[in-house]
């Protein structure tokens, strides 16, 4: 892995503290050389398990989000100075297998960049590499409010 990639996993990384994905334990691990995929894993606890105790599906959704909108936030960073934001507006599952225990996976990879909007897919799969769910995430991409409460 390129030197800038180790760098920008870095600041991923350092930048989820005090954050969901840090109370989720996620860590980016992977970021390709294109900066179009992204990868980071998160430990199935007792806190991510619903009552039956499977892994909770929104547990799911959170490691989506987190991976899906890092990776458009990795592709706009320099642009504009660093004066614009990235929000999930839209996320969809499929969950296709249950598990218990072990490590999730999350891969995300952007499959259409535009200037407003960017379509995020993100596999999420267990240490075998079975697929336990598949998500579409849709990021909009804006400039940033100084004053986020004015109406």
């Amino acid at each position: 892995m390129k030197k800038k990639n180790q760098e920008l996993l870095n600041e991923l990384n350092n930048f989820k503290k005090n954050t969901l994905i840090n109370i989720m334990q996620i860590q980016f691990i992977f970021l390709s050389p294109k900066l179009d995929t992204l990868i980071a894993k998160m430990p199935i606890t007792y806190k991510t398990l619903q009552p039956f105790g499977y892994h909770h599906g929104g547990a799911t959704i959170i490691l989506a989000e987190s991976v899906g909108s890092s990776i458009s936030f990795i592709n706009i960073r320099n642009e504009k100075k660093n004066n614009l934001n990235v929000f999930s507006i839209e996320i969809s599952a499929n969950h296709v297998r249950s598990i218990k225990k072990g490590i999730l996976f999350a891969k995300a990879k952007i499959f259409h960049k535009g200037n407003i909007l960017h379509f995020v897919r993100v596999n999420i799969y267990d240490e075998k590499k079975n697929i336990i769910s598949f998500c579409k995430l849709t990021n909009i991409i804006i400039i940033k409010n100084k004053d986020v409460n004015k109406n």
